[in-house]
Protein backbone atom coordinates (compact mmCIF):
# COMPACT_ATOMS: atom_id res chain seq x y z
CA UNK A 1 0.00 0.00 0.00
CA UNK A 2 1.47 3.72 -0.72
CA UNK A 3 0.18 4.99 1.68
CA UNK A 4 0.62 8.74 0.71
CA UNK A 5 0.52 11.64 3.39
CA UNK A 6 -3.46 11.99 4.15
CA UNK A 7 -5.86 15.26 3.87
CA UNK A 8 -9.02 13.70 5.51
CA UNK A 9 -10.50 14.96 8.62
CA UNK A 10 -11.79 13.03 10.91
CA UNK A 11 -14.32 14.35 13.16
CA UNK A 12 -17.15 12.54 14.40
CA UNK A 13 -17.83 11.01 18.31
CA UNK A 14 -18.28 7.34 18.88
CA UNK A 15 -21.59 6.61 21.09
CA UNK A 16 -20.98 2.62 20.84
CA UNK A 17 -18.74 0.19 21.62
CA UNK A 18 -16.84 -0.94 18.72
CA UNK A 19 -17.30 -4.27 17.43
CA UNK A 20 -14.89 -6.85 14.88
CA UNK A 21 -17.92 -8.00 13.37
CA UNK A 22 -16.86 -11.49 15.48
CA UNK A 23 -18.20 -14.69 16.69
CA UNK A 24 -18.29 -13.48 20.68
CA UNK A 25 -16.52 -16.31 22.84
CA UNK A 26 -13.68 -15.72 25.81
CA UNK A 27 -10.35 -16.03 25.55
CA UNK A 28 -8.56 -19.87 25.83
CA UNK A 29 -12.00 -21.61 24.66
CA UNK A 30 -12.05 -24.05 21.54
CA UNK A 31 -14.96 -22.06 19.83
CA UNK A 32 -14.40 -21.13 16.54
CA UNK A 33 -14.09 -17.50 16.13
CA UNK A 34 -14.05 -15.18 12.70
CA UNK A 35 -12.13 -11.79 13.02
CA UNK A 36 -11.74 -9.13 9.89
CA UNK A 37 -8.88 -8.41 8.25
CA UNK A 38 -8.93 -4.57 5.75
CA UNK A 39 -6.47 -4.43 3.66
CA UNK A 40 -5.67 -2.25 0.44
CA UNK A 41 -4.88 -5.34 -1.68
CA UNK A 42 -7.61 -5.15 -4.56
CA UNK A 43 -5.54 -6.53 -7.28
CA UNK A 44 -5.92 -10.35 -8.02
CA UNK A 45 -1.89 -10.77 -8.12
CA UNK A 46 -1.76 -9.22 -4.20
CA UNK A 47 -4.89 -10.79 -3.41
CA UNK A 48 -3.40 -14.12 -4.62
CA UNK A 49 -0.36 -13.11 -1.74
CA UNK A 50 -2.66 -12.81 1.27
CA UNK A 51 -5.01 -15.50 0.56
CA UNK A 52 -2.10 -18.02 0.68
CA UNK A 53 -1.27 -16.01 3.82
CA UNK A 54 -4.01 -16.37 5.50
CA UNK A 55 -4.60 -20.28 4.59
CA UNK A 56 -1.13 -20.91 6.43
CA UNK A 57 -2.67 -18.92 9.51
CA UNK A 58 -6.07 -20.88 9.29
CA UNK A 59 -4.01 -23.71 8.95
CA UNK A 60 -1.51 -23.27 11.66
CA UNK A 61 -4.81 -21.91 14.17
CA UNK A 62 -7.53 -23.79 13.13
CA UNK A 63 -10.09 -22.39 15.53
CA UNK A 64 -9.48 -18.58 14.01
CA UNK A 65 -11.11 -18.18 10.71
CA UNK A 66 -10.14 -14.77 8.99
CA UNK A 67 -12.42 -12.63 6.30
CA UNK A 68 -10.56 -10.29 4.33
CA UNK A 69 -12.28 -6.75 3.62
CA UNK A 70 -9.93 -5.64 1.05
CA UNK A 71 -11.09 -1.92 0.01
CA UNK A 72 -9.78 0.79 -2.88
CA UNK A 73 -6.96 3.25 -1.62
CA UNK A 74 -8.66 5.95 -2.71
CA UNK A 75 -11.79 5.21 -0.40
CA UNK A 76 -9.77 3.29 2.28
CA UNK A 77 -9.44 6.09 5.11
CA UNK A 78 -13.38 7.04 4.41
CA UNK A 79 -14.35 2.92 4.76
CA UNK A 80 -12.81 3.39 8.31
CA UNK A 81 -14.94 6.18 9.10
CA UNK A 82 -17.42 4.36 8.21
CA UNK A 83 -17.17 1.47 9.89
CA UNK A 84 -16.29 3.04 12.86
CA UNK A 85 -19.14 4.91 12.83
CA UNK A 86 -21.36 1.94 12.97
CA UNK A 87 -19.52 0.34 15.27
CA UNK A 88 -18.38 -2.31 12.39
CA UNK A 89 -14.35 -1.81 12.54
CA UNK A 90 -12.62 -4.85 11.41
CA UNK A 91 -10.32 -6.52 14.12
CA UNK A 92 -7.11 -5.98 12.08
CA UNK A 93 -6.48 -3.47 9.55
CA UNK A 94 -3.33 -2.39 7.40
CA UNK A 95 -2.98 1.33 7.62
CA UNK A 96 -1.04 4.02 6.75
CA UNK A 97 1.58 6.15 9.37
CA UNK A 98 -0.59 9.60 8.68
CA UNK A 99 -4.03 8.14 9.27
CA UNK A 100 -2.76 5.57 12.24
CA UNK A 101 -2.54 9.08 14.12
CA UNK A 102 -5.63 9.99 13.12
CA UNK A 103 -7.15 6.66 14.31
CA UNK A 104 -5.39 6.35 17.87
CA UNK A 105 -6.47 10.64 18.33
CA UNK A 106 -10.07 9.14 17.90
CA UNK A 107 -9.09 5.91 20.38
CA UNK A 108 -9.75 3.68 17.47
CA UNK A 109 -6.30 1.13 18.23
CA UNK A 110 -5.75 -0.86 20.56
CA UNK A 111 -1.90 0.42 21.34
CA UNK A 112 -1.44 -2.19 24.27
CA UNK A 113 -2.68 -5.18 22.06
CA UNK A 114 -0.34 -3.53 19.09
CA UNK A 115 2.62 -3.45 21.00
CA UNK A 116 2.79 -6.40 23.40
CA UNK A 117 2.48 -8.03 19.55
CA UNK A 118 5.45 -5.29 18.50
CA UNK A 119 7.35 -6.87 21.48
CA UNK A 120 6.57 -10.74 20.44
CA UNK A 121 7.89 -9.53 16.99
CA UNK A 122 11.21 -8.88 18.33
CA UNK A 123 11.70 -4.62 18.37
CA UNK A 124 15.07 -4.46 17.77
CA UNK A 125 14.65 -5.90 14.02
CA UNK A 126 12.53 -3.15 12.89
CA UNK A 127 14.57 -0.29 11.85
CA UNK A 128 14.81 2.72 14.04
CA UNK A 129 12.93 5.13 11.40
CA UNK A 130 10.41 2.82 10.81
CA UNK A 131 9.17 2.38 14.56
CA UNK A 132 9.62 6.27 15.03
CA UNK A 133 6.43 6.73 12.37
CA UNK A 134 4.51 4.96 14.61
CA UNK A 135 5.11 6.42 17.79
CA UNK A 136 2.26 8.28 19.16
CA UNK A 137 2.90 12.02 20.34
CA UNK A 138 3.14 10.86 24.11
CA UNK A 139 5.77 8.04 23.45
CA UNK A 140 3.67 5.75 24.86
CA UNK A 141 3.25 2.13 22.80
CA UNK A 142 3.07 1.94 19.17
CA UNK A 143 -0.34 2.87 17.32
CA UNK A 144 1.28 -0.19 14.53
CA UNK A 145 3.47 -2.85 13.13
CA UNK A 146 5.30 -1.34 10.37
CA UNK A 147 4.97 -4.50 7.87
CA UNK A 148 6.33 -2.52 4.39
CA UNK A 149 7.30 1.13 3.63
CA UNK A 150 8.54 3.52 0.81
CA UNK A 151 11.87 5.77 0.79
CA UNK A 152 12.10 8.88 -1.49
CA UNK A 153 15.27 10.66 -2.55
CA UNK A 154 17.42 11.51 -5.94
CA UNK A 155 17.26 9.18 -8.28
CA UNK A 156 20.27 9.83 -10.97
CA UNK A 157 21.17 8.14 -14.06
CA UNK A 158 24.69 6.97 -13.61
CA UNK A 159 25.82 6.99 -17.45
CA UNK A 160 24.23 10.47 -17.98
CA UNK A 161 25.96 12.00 -15.04
CA UNK A 162 29.03 10.44 -15.75
CA UNK A 163 28.86 11.86 -19.57
CA UNK A 164 29.39 15.21 -18.30
CA UNK A 165 32.21 14.30 -15.39
CA UNK A 166 29.73 14.05 -12.34
CA UNK A 167 29.38 11.30 -9.93
CA UNK A 168 26.87 10.95 -6.84
CA UNK A 169 25.90 14.23 -6.04
CA UNK A 170 25.89 14.53 -2.35
CA UNK A 171 25.29 17.83 -1.35
CA UNK A 172 22.96 20.69 -2.34
CA UNK A 173 25.95 22.36 -4.31
CA UNK A 174 26.39 19.19 -5.96
CA UNK A 175 22.32 18.60 -6.81
CA UNK A 176 22.53 22.32 -8.23
CA UNK A 177 25.48 21.87 -10.34
CA UNK A 178 24.47 18.78 -12.14
CA UNK A 179 21.08 20.27 -12.22
CA UNK A 180 22.61 23.61 -13.69
CA UNK A 181 24.62 21.30 -16.39
CA UNK A 182 22.43 19.17 -18.30
CA UNK A 183 19.35 21.98 -18.43
CA UNK A 184 19.09 23.39 -22.01
CA UNK A 185 15.16 24.01 -22.01
CA UNK A 186 15.28 25.11 -25.73
CA UNK A 187 15.97 20.99 -26.48
CA UNK A 188 13.17 21.07 -23.65
CA UNK A 189 15.98 18.90 -21.43
CA UNK A 190 16.30 19.70 -17.90
CA UNK A 191 18.23 18.86 -14.99
CA UNK A 192 15.80 17.19 -12.91
CA UNK A 193 12.22 16.06 -12.08
CA UNK A 194 11.13 18.25 -9.08
CA UNK A 195 7.76 17.77 -7.62
CA UNK A 196 5.82 21.82 -7.61
CA UNK A 197 2.43 21.06 -7.71
CA UNK A 198 0.14 22.63 -5.02
CA UNK A 199 -0.01 18.84 -3.21
CA UNK A 200 1.20 16.50 -1.45
CA UNK A 201 4.18 15.14 -3.26
CA UNK A 202 5.83 18.62 -3.35
CA UNK A 203 5.47 18.79 0.64
CA UNK A 204 6.87 15.41 0.72
CA UNK A 205 9.42 16.49 -1.37
CA UNK A 206 10.73 19.62 -0.40
CA UNK A 207 10.75 18.47 3.43
CA UNK A 208 13.81 16.55 2.28
CA UNK A 209 15.65 19.92 1.29
CA UNK A 210 14.27 21.20 4.39
CA UNK A 211 15.00 18.90 7.36
CA UNK A 212 18.63 18.43 5.73
CA UNK A 213 18.65 21.90 6.90
CA UNK A 214 17.48 21.65 10.17
CA UNK A 215 14.31 23.57 9.52
CA UNK A 216 11.32 21.56 10.52
CA UNK A 217 7.56 23.11 11.11
CA UNK A 218 7.67 22.69 14.78
CA UNK A 219 9.72 23.00 17.48
CA UNK A 220 10.40 20.32 20.13
CA UNK A 221 7.72 21.70 22.61
CA UNK A 222 5.66 21.18 19.51
CA UNK A 223 4.88 25.07 18.57
CA UNK A 224 5.31 25.89 14.81
CA UNK A 225 8.53 27.13 14.21
CA UNK A 226 8.70 27.54 10.67
CA UNK A 227 9.34 31.22 10.06
CA UNK A 228 12.98 31.49 10.50
CA UNK A 229 16.49 31.63 8.76
CA UNK A 230 16.68 27.61 8.24
CA UNK A 231 13.53 27.63 6.45
CA UNK A 232 14.18 30.56 3.93
CA UNK A 233 17.33 29.18 3.21
CA UNK A 234 15.68 25.64 2.15
CA UNK A 235 12.99 27.86 0.42
CA UNK A 236 15.36 29.63 -1.39
CA UNK A 237 17.19 26.40 -2.40
CA UNK A 238 14.00 24.85 -4.05
CA UNK A 239 12.98 28.09 -5.99
CA UNK A 240 16.78 28.25 -7.55
CA UNK A 241 16.42 24.43 -8.44
CA UNK A 242 12.98 24.40 -10.23
CA UNK A 243 14.66 26.92 -12.52
CA UNK A 244 16.03 23.56 -13.90
CA UNK A 245 12.90 21.40 -14.30
CA UNK A 246 10.39 20.95 -16.31
CA UNK A 247 8.06 24.08 -16.60
CA UNK A 248 4.19 23.61 -14.75
CA UNK A 249 2.70 22.51 -11.45
CA UNK A 250 5.34 18.98 -11.68
CA UNK A 251 3.34 16.00 -10.29
CA UNK A 252 4.21 11.95 -10.18
CA UNK A 253 3.64 12.00 -13.44
CA UNK A 254 5.41 14.43 -14.59
CA UNK A 255 8.43 13.97 -12.94
CA UNK A 256 8.67 10.29 -13.31
CA UNK A 257 8.07 10.30 -17.09
CA UNK A 258 10.79 12.70 -17.45
CA UNK A 259 13.21 10.44 -15.87
CA UNK A 260 12.08 7.23 -17.16
CA UNK A 261 12.46 9.46 -21.19
CA UNK A 262 15.28 10.50 -20.13
CA UNK A 263 14.83 14.01 -20.42
CA UNK A 264 16.33 14.26 -16.65
CA UNK A 265 19.16 13.01 -15.48
CA UNK A 266 17.26 12.84 -11.94
CA UNK A 267 14.62 12.92 -10.15
CA UNK A 268 12.72 13.35 -7.08
CA UNK A 269 10.48 10.18 -6.24
CA UNK A 270 9.95 7.39 -4.22
CA UNK A 271 10.99 3.51 -4.44
CA UNK A 272 8.09 2.82 -6.72
CA UNK A 273 9.60 4.00 -9.57
CA UNK A 274 12.04 0.75 -9.33
CA UNK A 275 9.48 -1.62 -10.90
CA UNK A 276 9.76 0.31 -14.08
CA UNK A 277 13.75 0.99 -14.14
CA UNK A 278 13.60 -2.77 -13.59
CA UNK A 279 11.64 -3.51 -16.95
CA UNK A 280 13.50 -1.12 -18.76
CA UNK A 281 16.51 -2.94 -17.96
CA UNK A 282 18.59 -0.65 -16.64
CA UNK A 283 18.83 -1.48 -12.90
CA UNK A 284 22.26 -1.28 -12.66
CA UNK A 285 22.47 2.69 -14.10
CA UNK A 286 20.34 4.00 -11.32
CA UNK A 287 21.49 5.09 -8.34
CA UNK A 288 20.14 6.78 -4.98
CA UNK A 289 21.03 10.18 -3.32
CA UNK A 290 19.72 11.40 -0.05
CA UNK A 291 19.47 15.41 0.18
CA UNK A 292 22.16 16.70 2.30
CA UNK A 293 23.18 19.65 4.07
CA UNK A 294 23.79 19.84 7.74
CA UNK A 295 22.33 16.32 8.18
CA UNK A 296 21.02 13.59 5.55
CA UNK A 297 17.10 13.40 5.61
CA UNK A 298 14.93 10.24 3.91
CA UNK A 299 11.13 11.14 3.89
CA UNK A 300 9.83 7.98 3.68
CA UNK A 301 6.59 6.28 5.08
CA UNK A 302 5.48 2.87 6.63
CA UNK A 303 2.38 0.30 6.08
CA UNK A 304 1.79 -0.90 9.36
CA UNK A 305 -0.61 -3.24 10.70
CA UNK A 306 -2.91 -2.24 13.64
CA UNK A 307 -5.38 -3.93 16.03
CA UNK A 308 -8.85 -1.96 16.73
CA UNK A 309 -10.01 -0.84 19.92
CA UNK A 310 -13.32 -2.00 21.72
CA UNK A 311 -12.88 -5.72 20.85
CA UNK A 312 -13.71 -8.61 23.11
CA UNK A 313 -11.36 -11.34 24.87
CA UNK A 314 -11.51 -13.97 22.56
CA UNK A 315 -11.39 -11.41 19.68
CA UNK A 316 -8.25 -9.93 20.84
CA UNK A 317 -6.57 -13.03 21.69
CA UNK A 318 -7.10 -13.74 17.78
CA UNK A 319 -6.32 -10.29 16.32
CA UNK A 320 -3.17 -10.35 18.53
CA UNK A 321 -2.19 -13.91 17.22
CA UNK A 322 -2.85 -12.86 13.22
CA UNK A 323 -1.04 -9.70 13.80
CA UNK A 324 2.03 -11.52 14.99
CA UNK A 325 1.52 -14.00 12.31
CA UNK A 326 1.94 -11.40 9.83
CA UNK A 327 5.00 -9.96 11.97
CA UNK A 328 6.89 -13.21 11.54
CA UNK A 329 9.90 -12.54 8.76
CA UNK A 330 8.99 -14.84 6.37
CA UNK A 331 5.50 -13.60 5.94
CA UNK A 332 6.67 -10.30 6.14
CA UNK A 333 8.55 -11.37 3.05
CA UNK A 334 6.02 -12.38 1.44
CA UNK A 335 3.87 -8.91 2.18
CA UNK A 336 6.99 -7.02 0.89
CA UNK A 337 7.61 -8.86 -2.53
CA UNK A 338 3.85 -8.05 -3.72
CA UNK A 339 5.46 -5.23 -4.98
CA UNK A 340 9.07 -5.91 -5.03
CA UNK A 341 11.31 -2.71 -5.49
CA UNK A 342 8.39 -0.26 -5.00
CA UNK A 343 7.70 -1.63 -1.44
CA UNK A 344 10.63 -1.63 0.99
CA UNK A 345 11.47 -3.63 4.06
CA UNK A 346 11.27 -1.94 7.53
CA UNK A 347 12.61 -4.99 9.65
CA UNK A 348 16.22 -6.27 8.84
CA UNK A 349 14.94 -10.07 9.28
CA UNK A 350 13.34 -8.86 6.00
CA UNK A 351 16.42 -7.32 4.56
CA UNK A 352 18.58 -10.15 5.16
CA UNK A 353 15.70 -12.71 4.15
CA UNK A 354 17.01 -15.08 1.38
CA UNK A 355 14.03 -15.07 -0.25
CA UNK A 356 13.95 -11.51 -0.53
CA UNK A 357 17.62 -11.19 -1.71
CA UNK A 358 17.09 -13.55 -4.57
CA UNK A 359 13.86 -12.08 -5.78
CA UNK A 360 14.24 -11.14 -9.43
CA UNK A 361 13.90 -7.49 -8.67
CA UNK A 362 15.43 -6.82 -5.88
CA UNK A 363 19.16 -9.09 -7.18
CA UNK A 364 18.80 -6.73 -9.96
CA UNK A 365 19.83 -3.76 -8.06
CA UNK A 366 22.68 -5.32 -6.21
CA UNK A 367 23.70 -3.17 -2.87
CA UNK A 368 21.67 -0.62 -3.68
CA UNK A 369 18.44 -2.71 -2.42
CA UNK A 370 19.94 -2.96 1.06
CA UNK A 371 21.43 0.71 0.86
CA UNK A 372 17.77 1.28 0.09
CA UNK A 373 16.12 -0.28 3.03
CA UNK A 374 18.85 0.58 5.34
CA UNK A 375 18.01 4.20 4.78
CA UNK A 376 14.77 3.92 7.45
CA UNK A 377 17.46 4.66 9.93
CA UNK A 378 17.40 8.31 7.89
CA UNK A 379 14.17 9.18 8.55
CA UNK A 380 12.72 12.41 8.98
CA UNK A 381 9.43 14.11 8.40
CA UNK A 382 7.96 17.27 9.27
CA UNK A 383 6.51 17.36 12.77
CA UNK A 384 8.72 14.90 13.76
CA UNK A 385 10.85 16.04 16.22
CA UNK A 386 13.57 13.82 18.18
CA UNK A 387 11.22 10.80 19.26
CA UNK A 388 8.19 13.12 19.46
CA UNK A 389 5.66 12.51 16.30
CA UNK A 390 3.20 15.75 16.89
CA UNK A 391 -0.30 14.77 15.78
CA UNK A 392 -1.25 17.98 14.56
CA UNK A 393 1.22 17.81 12.04
CA UNK A 394 -1.49 16.06 10.35
CA UNK A 395 -4.13 19.18 10.35
CA UNK A 396 -1.05 21.31 8.95
CA UNK A 397 -0.72 18.88 6.26
CA UNK A 398 -4.21 18.75 5.53
CA UNK A 399 -4.80 22.38 5.16
CA UNK A 400 -2.33 22.46 1.95
CA UNK A 401 -0.17 25.47 3.25
CA UNK A 402 2.81 23.97 2.68
CA UNK A 403 2.45 22.82 -0.70
CA UNK A 404 0.75 26.40 -1.49
CA UNK A 405 4.01 27.75 -0.96
CA UNK A 406 6.11 25.30 -2.54
CA UNK A 407 4.06 25.80 -5.24
CA UNK A 408 3.78 29.92 -5.19
CA UNK A 409 7.46 30.32 -4.97
CA UNK A 410 8.30 27.93 -7.61
CA UNK A 411 5.35 28.21 -10.43
CA UNK A 412 4.08 31.39 -9.32
CA UNK A 413 7.55 32.45 -8.74
CA UNK A 414 6.59 34.54 -5.88
CA UNK A 415 8.59 36.25 -3.08
CA UNK A 416 9.83 33.37 -0.53
CA UNK A 417 9.90 36.12 2.41
CA UNK A 418 5.88 37.02 1.92
CA UNK A 419 5.03 33.33 0.81
CA UNK A 420 6.15 32.11 4.02
CA UNK A 421 4.62 34.80 5.86
CA UNK A 422 1.31 33.53 4.06
CA UNK A 423 1.67 30.54 5.34
CA UNK A 424 3.05 30.62 8.55
CA UNK A 425 -0.32 32.79 9.28
CA UNK A 426 -2.39 30.30 7.96
CA UNK A 427 -1.21 27.88 9.78
CA UNK A 428 -0.95 29.73 13.12
CA UNK A 429 -4.57 29.91 12.65
CA UNK A 430 -5.33 26.69 12.01
CA UNK A 431 -3.65 25.15 15.08
CA UNK A 432 -5.74 27.73 17.24
CA UNK A 433 -9.22 26.46 16.46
Amino acid sequence: MKFKIMSVALIFVLSIVLSACSGGSKAGTEENITIEFMHSSVEQERLAVINKLVDKFEKENPTIKIKQVPVQEDSYNTKIITLASAGKLPAVLEVGQDYAKVMDKEQLIDKEAVTKTLEKAGKTDFYDGALRLVTPEDGKGYTGIPISGWVQGIWFNKAMLASKGFEEPKSWDDVLKVAKAFTDSGSKKYGIGLPTVEGGFSEQAFSQFALSNDANVLDGKGKLDMNNKAMQEALTYYKELSQYTMPGSNDTTEVKDAFMNGTTPMAVYSTYILPSVHAEGDADNIGFAIPQQKSKAVYGTVSAITISSGLDDAQKEAAEKFTAFLSEPENMTEWVLMSPGGAQPVNKAVTENAVYQSNEVVKSFGDLSTEIATSFNDIQVFGLVGEKNYLKMGDITSSGAISKLVNEITVGGKSVDSELEIADKKIKDILSK
